[in-house]
């Protein structure tokens, strides 16, 4: 999971937004709702040809590979939770291709606790519905991302792309290779 950026305090804040202490509470006695979108470009058979993984760096200044990856907002669809997260991560002309009616290909769940699962965030419990997202637009990292690249499904799913994901992630990336049928 990465880091959700702060907003404007008061007024600015947008609706549904909770203040630094707000959520720091919320996470500390409830899972909260997220988000996770492996983008892909696929051919005109409908076929992955590339994933897009972000380089970030963590809280504790190491490079990582991350997913577009978010809270659900308070009242928000998560349809509309993707597309805004990728809009955030990925810009405004991604052109994301989100179904009316989207289906996860899983679901992970996130503890603070390293080994009840796969997949670990320290700040929280989280629930994320995890989708594979084909973008047919312009992409470039924006927020706290430094860069995008693409690359293969078969290098996505090779041990050195696995090592440089963080809380479980590169699990996540080889079971949407695996549901996109490109798991080597």
């Amino acid at each position: 999971m990465t880091a959700s950026a702060e907003f404007p305090p008061g007024p600015e804040r947008p609706a549904g937004w909770l203040a630094r202490e707000q959520i720091a509470a919320a996470r500390a006695q409830l899972p909260i709702l997220y988000v996770d979108a492996v983008p892909v470009r696929v051919d005109e058979a409908g076929d992955v040809v590339a994933v897009g993984l972000l380089l970030r760096v963590t809280p504790e200044g190491v490079m990582s590979r991350a997913l577009v990856s978010g809270r659900v907002m308070y009242h928000e669809r998560v349809r509309d939770a993707l597309l805004r997260h990728i809009e955030k991560d990925l810009g405004p002309v991604a052109l994301p291709q989100v179904p009316a009616s989207p289906q996860p290909f899983t679901v992970a769940e996130y503890f603070p606790t390293p080994g009840v699962t796969p997949y670990h965030d320290p700040r929280q419990h989280a629930v994320s519905l995890a989708y594979v997202v084909p973008v047919t637009g312009d992409c470039r990292p924006q927020q706290d991302a430094l860069d995008l690249a693409w690359i293969t499904p078969e290098e996505a799913c090779t041990e050195a792309v696995q090592v440089e994901m963080n809380g479980g992630q590169g699990l996540l990336l080889r079971q949407a290779m695996a549901w996109a049928g490109r798991l080597p």
